[in-house]
């Protein structure tokens, strides 16, 4: 008993005594839902305001507070005698406020607001300096990206970065509630996934050649002639281990020489290896970059698909998916195109093209039903700011059986269009473009459509062959407003023909021997497939550029944080 006394003792020493106390602060949405029936609570809220103004005669100002929460702002109303309130009204600044929930005059349009009796924290803000302006007035979607670390206190980017976020949501939950793993691929790999060879390189020999550099201009590197002085030395001193030896020197007198011989012999040893130095990148005899001097003794990128690496997780737990960053090194400037992007990719052992169809039609449906029961305010709000049928596409899609066509069949579709002019010619063997995509399930079915049995030379290696020697077992699921939104294939499962294949495609077999061995070793039929996540948000939201959905977006010159 003593002993439990003296463990509660320390124990209680140990609670933070000295610590500040926890701050019990309730999300603004949860005092909006629940709206006139906390009325008459105190608590504390914290949050940004967006609008401010002094009332009164300067004796109470309005705040418009958002946290981030929800779409909607809760009204705050603070007394002079409570805060200065110049320090309080500018957009911008943060608040932390204890008060009590009210229930607004009758023909306001808050359905409660909070009257403060305590500020506990404040985050001022130079009015003057910040870039977002108060108000209805607006910066363009363009300019926000100039001050991406602020955007996200916009209403758009805040609805945006929610709706997100539940996609992120639905995304872990429906591949649970179907049995898949999650499987953390890496986003350093050594092979090129798609074979299109537009790859950002990860190397440190920059940052080596950097070092070398500055070390030689510091420590040049020894001349011939100080390697040849030193080893003149090594020698002189070699003799003169062996004339102590040769006269019976002593033990001690041996000892000491033989450690004098092998300093100078490490010190030839260095000149050696510094004389070996070079500036700038080291390159072979033939010219070519010495990736074998790199810090993976090889070459290196970012992954452009964590694909290959989940299929070696497919091939024995049988249903797995990735999610994670991607990374393509293509100087596109569109609104379609990111250097860094999402991708959710789900693989399925024992599993045709026809399985890989079925699970990513009931994905995107899952997708979609799941944003219409979730995120009703942030879709709203799209709808009136951006795209008037953004709920109607949704509610189409969680709805409606996709169609399925193949790639010759919609070429053919395509090529009989007589009402509209594609800037693009439609002709068997194009990759379809996204205005040929859209056509497709925006005018001719008015649905989404999956297109598949793709001409083998437009896709990627690793897609099983057909019978009949010129497509493969491709699809793509086409939807409204963005085209392309999801891309798959069966795999190729038979040793011989990927080899080819890889052969074909211009790639070494080397850094793809792994890969074979999944094939050499228990080789199993298996598929599945890509959804790029910010196309998901585009088709979702309505929003137009790509670079408006993604937190922290990266394109050609543009890096910011």
């Amino acid at each position: 008993m003593a002993t439990d006394a003296a463990a509660a003792a320390m124990a209680a020493s140990f609670l933070g005594d000295d610590l500040e106390p926890a701050t019990a602060r309730i999300r603004i949405r949860e005092v909006l839902a629940a709206g006139a029936a906390r009325a008459g609570d105190r608590v504390v809220v914290g949050g940004w305001v967006r609008t401010g103004r002094e009332q009164g005669k300067g004796s109470f100002a309005f705040l418009e507070l958002s946290d981030g929460s929800c779409a909607a702002t809760l009204q705050v109303i603070v007394d002079a005698a409570v805060h200065p309130l110049a320090r309080l009204t500018a957009t911008g600044t943060s608040v932390l406020v204890e008060g009590e929930i009210k229930e607004p005059p009758e023909g306001t349009k808050q359905n409660v607001e909070l009257k403060v009796s305590r500020v506990l924290e404040v985050g001022e803000v130079d009015a003057a300096a910040y870039p977002l302006p108060k108000g209805k007035v607006k910066l363009t979607l363009e300019k926000l990206r100039d001050v991406v670390h602020l955007r996200s206190r916009t209403n758009t980017i805040g609805a945006v970065a929610r709706i997100r976020h539940q996609l992120a949501c639905a995304t872990h939950r429906f591949f649970d509630e179907n049995g898949f793993l999650y499987v953390h691929t890496p986003i350093i790999t050594t092979s090129d996934c798609e074979g299109a060879g537009e790859m950002f390189q990860v190397t440190t020999l920059f940052s080596q050649a950097e070092k070398t550099d500055k070390e030689l201009k510091e420590n040049p590197a020894p001349s011939c002639s100080e390697i040849e002085a030193a080893k003149v030395l090594v020698k002189e001193k070699g003799d003169a281990v062996a004339q102590l030896k040769a006269a019976k020197a002593s033990k001690q007198d041996i000892s000491a020489a033989v450690d004098v011989l092998n300093r100078a012999k490490e010190t030839v040893s260095r000149l050696e290896e510094r004389s070996k130095l070079k500036p700038g990148i080291p390159r072979r005899d033939d010219g070519s970059i010495a990736f074998e001097n790199d810090f993976f003794k090889r070459q290196a990128f970012l992954t452009v698909s964590g694909q290959l690496q989940v299929e070696t997780y497919a091939c024995a737990l049988s249903s797995v998916y990735t999610f994670g960053p991607t990374f393509r090194a293509e100087n596109s400037h569109t609104s379609r195109h990111l250097a860094e992007f999402w991708m959710v990719e789900p693989e399925i052992a024992f599993a045709n093209l026809q399985d890989d169809m079925n699970c990513a039609e009931k994905y995107v449906q899952y997708l979609c039903k799941w944003l219409l029961n979730r995120c009703q305010e942030d879709m709203e709000f799209m709808v009136k700011n951006y795209d008037k049928s953004a709920i109607e596409r949704l509610e189409l899609v969680s709805s409606t059986p996709f169609v399925r066509i193949s790639y010759t069949k919609a070429v053919e579709l395509l090529k009989n269009v007589t009402e509209k002019k594609f800037d693009n010619k439609v002709e068997w063997g194009i990759d379809l473009a996204s205005e040929h995509e859209r056509y497709l399930t925006e005018d001719i079915f008015k649905k989404p459509v999956i297109v598949y049995n793709y001409p083998k030379g437009i896709k990627a290696f690793y897609m099983r062959l057909n019978d009949d020697g010129k497509t493969v077992a491709a699809m793509d699921v086409l939807v409204p407003k963005v085209g392309e939104l999801i891309g798959g294939s069966q795999r190729e499962e038979r040793l011989d023909v990927l080899k080819q294949r890889i052969l074909d495609a211009g790639l070494p077999l080397e850094p793809y021997e792994w890969y074979l061995d999944l094939r050499r070793f228990g080789s199993v039929k298996h598929s599945g497939f890509g959804l790029g996540f910010e196309r998901m948000i585009l088709f979702a939201t309505g929003m137009e550029n790509i670079r408006d959905v993604i937190p922290f977006p990266r394109y050609p010159g543009r890096a910011d944080l």
